[in-house]
């Protein structure tokens, strides 16, 4: 029988991965930036009513530095993956989307002081390399075609930045919660996000934003927001119970969805070439879920 913290991930994965393809179903638009604006606005519903719903948790100094430290991080983080999906393609850039639970490995030991099993490394590496596997849109370029690329692709470059970025917030956040709360923490941090993004966006594409609502696509991304939002609570909730490259590890099994998404909403091919993948990120799974 599966754990809480392993059905709050899957719940969480399912929740990405729908709010991912609505986003691709409901707009066709060339700013990036905007289409992740307004689905974190259409989030922060949700989590002001849980917000308003709890009790505030006693706030201490590690609160606050962890808060402030994971703040900017996460900002560069959601440039450098919008700039990597516009300079590379796809199939070079998101498999590197799967190193964020290696770099977990080292940076929750040093964050958090977690250290995870043999069985949970091994794991880990399972899901890492079937994430890889499965994120390769063309395999007839060669299983290292995106390794490759390194040199040539600066959206790879800029994805595997974001992928190490992406291991510091993550520990940083269970910092947070562990002195907070899962629920606190996970609405205040995306509050704070939006707010501080807005500011970019309304700074660099005000026309754009009024052509955009103007046009209203942006009704489009409520539901994507409110599966957003719902992914955010159950990540949080499954952070606190879990160690964090754990977590994230299950997490990432989203890209399966995603896949599987593709195949029945945008008739996306190459599905069987990704099973090797998807068997890989299931075995990684088991042997996750059971380890200590």
């Amino acid at each position: 029988m599966l754990s809480n913290w392993a059905i709050l991930a899957l719940i969480s994965a399912f929740s990405l991965a729908t709010s991912d393809a609505l986003t691709k179903k409901a707009l066709q638009v060339t700013d990036e930036y905007i289409v992740a604006f307004f689905r974190l606005l259409f989030s922060l519903p949700i989590l002001i009513i849980v917000l308003l719903a709890i009790q505030k948790p006693s706030l201490d100094i590690y609160f606050y530095l962890s808060f402030i430290c994971a703040i900017p991080l996460e900002i560069v983080a959601m440039v450098l993956y919008v700039k990597a999906l516009k300079l590379s393609p796809m199939s070079l850039t998101l498999p590197f989307l799967s190193l964020t639970p290696v770099f977990l490995i080292f940076t929750s030991y040093i964050l958090v002081n977690e250290r995870v099993s043999l069985q949970g490394f091994v794991g880990i590496m399972f899901i890492a390399v079937g994430g890889y596997i499965l994120n390769l849109k063309d395999i007839k370029k060669g299983l290292f075609g995106p390794v490759k690329s390194i040199m040539k692709e600066r959206g790879t470059v800029y994805m595997i930045f974001v992928a190490f970025i992406y291991s510091i917030t993550s520990s940083l956040g269970k910092v947070a919660i562990e002195h907070s709360s899962p629920l606190y923490f996970g609405a205040t941090y995306f509050l704070a996000l939006t707010i501080c993004f807005s500011l970019i966006i309304f700074k660099s594409s005000i026309a754009d934003v009024k052509m955009f609502i103007s046009s209203r696509k942006f009704m489009g991304l409520i539901l994507p927001g409110i599966f957003y939002s719902i992914m955010i609570i159950t990540h949080m909730l499954a952070m606190d119970m879990a160690k964090v490259s754990y977590m994230i590890s299950v997490k990432r099994l989203s890209i399966i969805i995603s896949v599987i998404y593709g195949f029945l909403l945008f008739k996306e091919e190459e599905i069987a070439q990704r099973f090797m993948g998807a068997l890989l990120m299931f075995v990684g799974f088991v042997l996750i879920v059971n380890a200590r």
